[in-house]
C-alpha cells in the first residue's frame, strides 16, 4: 500500500476528500515536519509546503521518493539531497494565477486611481477633489516573468488597453503579450514602462535582477511591484531610489526579511505600497493545489502518464 504523509495544515475536509478518492493509499496528515520524522516509515510520499524540507529531513525519511510542494516557491528546497537521492518533486505552479492576476490589477488601478489616498481622506474627514488621478489605458506594463502567473497577469490587463511588455528567458512570443524580450534586452523593456511587475521565480540566476542599475534604467514616474521574492529586488537600491524619487513609487508584498522589520524605512515612505505576503493568498488555494497533487498522484500510482509541474533539479524550478 502506498503511504502518504503530509507536513501541511490540510483541513478535514480535504483530508476525508483525499481518503474517499483514494481508498487503496493510506494518508497520515500531520502539521510539522517533525512528526512526519517521528513516523518515517508512513512517508512514500510527501506533501508539503517546501520550506520546512532541509539535508538532515530529507535523509531522515530513507522510504520518501516522491515530493508534492503544494507553493509555487521552491527555493528553499535542498536540491543537493534531493538530486543525490534521485526524489520526483512537483510544486503547484498555475494556481496562483487567478489570486495574483487580481492583486497586480487592483495594485495598479488602486495605484493609478489614487485609491489609497482618498481612503487617507475619507478617515480625517475631508472632502478633497484636488488629487490628481491618472488613467491606466495608453499605459505600459511589463511583466519580468511570463510563468502562469505573469500570463494571467497580461490577460487582465489587457481588458484595461495597456501595451503589455513581457521578459522570459528565451525570448519567445506568448499571448496576451504585444512583445517579449530576453534579459539581455532589459534596459529596453524599463525604460518603456510605466509599471514594471516582478513575477520571476527566485533562483542564483534572478537574485538581484534588479539593483542601482535597473532601477535607474525606469522612469521617474513609474511604480515597480514585486510579487515574486523579495531578494530578486535589492532593497538598498530600491530605498534610494524612493528616497531620491528617482522612480514614482513601489507596490510590494515580499521582502528580504519577513515579517518586515518594524523599524524598516519602507514603512515611513510615502510612495510605499505594502501587503504582507498575501498576493497568493484564496480561499481556493488549497482546493487548487490537491487537484493537483490528485492528478500527478494517479500517474504514481498507475505507473503511466505525465507528471505535472515536475521540478527540474538541476535548474532549480
Amino acid at each position: 500500500m502506498t503511504r502518504i504523509t503530509s507536513s501541511a495544515k490540510i483541513s478535514r475536509k480535504h483530508q476525508e476528500q483525499l481518503a474517499d478518492r483514494f481508498p487503496d493509499v493510506q494518508f497520515s496528515f500531520y502539521e510539522h515536519i517533525k512528526d512526519v520524522i517521528s513516523n518515517a516509515d508512513m512517508a512514500d510520499v510527501l506533501i508539503t509546503y517546501g520550506e520546512d524540507l532541509t539535508d538532515a529531513e530529507i535523509n531522515s525519511l530513507p522510504n520518501l521518493c516522491w515530493i508534492h510542494i503544494i507553493s509555487a516557491g521552491v527555493e528553499r528546497l535542498p536540491f543537493l539531497s534531493l538530486k543525490k537521492r534521485n526524489i520526483r518533486v512537483t510544486q503547484s505552479r498555475g494556481i496562483h494565477e487567478v489570486p495574483m492576476g487580481e492583486y497586480a490589477l487592483g495594485a495598479i488601478l488602486q495605484w493609478t486611481r489614487r485609491f489609497h489616498t482618498f481612503w487617507d481622506r475619507q478617515r480625517e474627514g475631508k472632502w478633497d477633489r484636488s488629487i490628481r488621478v491618472g488613467e491606466l489605458a495608453g499605459k505600459t506594463v511589463s511583466i519580468l516573468g511570463t510563468g502562469a502567473i505573469g500570463t494571467g497577469i497580461a490577460k487582465r490587463l489587457k481588458a484595461f488597453d495597456v501595451t503589455v511588455l513581457g521578459m522570459n528567458t528565451s525570448g519567445h512570443s506568448l499571448p496576451w503579450f504585444d512583445e517579449m524580450g530576453t534579459p539581455s534586452e532589459l534596459k529596453g523593456i524599463l525604460e518603456r514602462s510605466d509599471f514594471v511587475v516582478v513575477t520571476v521565480p527566485s533562483t542564483p540566476q534572478t537574485r538581484g535582477l534588479l539593483g542601482d542599475q535597473e532601477i535607474g534604467w525606469m522612469k521617474p514616474t513609474s511604480c515597480l511591484i514585486n510579487m515574486s521574492r523579495g531578494e530578486v529586488v535589492e532593497e538598498n537600491a530600491l530605498c534610494h531610489a524612493l528616497i531620491q524619487r528617482k522612480i514614482g513609487g513601489a507596490i510590494l508584498d515580499v521582502f528580504e526579511q519577513e515579517p518586515l522589520p518594524n523599524d524598516h524605512i519602507f514603512w515611513q515612505l510615502d510612495n510605499v505600497f505594502i501587503t504582507p505576503h498575501i498576493s497568493g493568498r484564496s480561499p481556493l488555494y488549497m482546493t487548487r493545489a490537491l487537484k493537483l497533487f490528485q492528478q500527478n498522484l494517479k500517474v504514481y500510482l498507475s505507473g503511466s502518464g505525465t507528471f505535472v509541474n515536475q521540478l527540474d533539479l538541476d535548474r532549480g524550478y
